[in-house]
C-alpha cells in the first residue's frame, strides 16, 4: 500500500473536512471512492471544464471571417485617427 500526500489551503480542508463529516465520510474514504471510480470508468469523474473566450465563440469567429472576406476583396473603409475622433464627437 503507498500514501499520497497533498496540500489544501487551510480554508479548503476545513471545507472539505466539513462536508465529509456531513457525509459520514472520511478523507480517505473520499480519495479511495474517487480513484477507484477513476480506475473503473477511465476517465476523471466529473466534468473538468473553463469557461469558454468569448472571443473564441462561433458567432465572433464567424464574423472576423467576414471582416476578412470583406478586407481581402477590397471593401475597406480607412480613417485617420482624427477623423474617427471627430466621428466620435457627433
Amino acid at each position: 500500500m503507498k500514501t499520497i500526500s497533498i496540500r489544501l489551503e487551510d480554508t479548503d480542508y476545513e471545507a472539505l473536512n466539513d462536508l465529509l463529516s456531513d457525509m459520514g465520510q472520511t478523507k480517505q474514504t473520499f480519495y479511495e471512492s474517487y480513484t477507484k471510480t477513476a480506475l473503473r470508468e477511465r476517465r476523471i469523474p466529473f466534468i473538468i471544464s473553463a469557461p469558454l473566450d468569448p472571443f473564441y465563440s462561433e458567432s465572433n469567429i464567424n464574423r472576423l471571417h467576414h471582416s476578412f472576406r470583406q478586407a481581402e476583396s477590397g471593401k475597406v473603409v480607412v480613417k485617420t485617427m482624427e477623423e474617427l475622433e471627430a466621428m466620435a464627437d457627433e
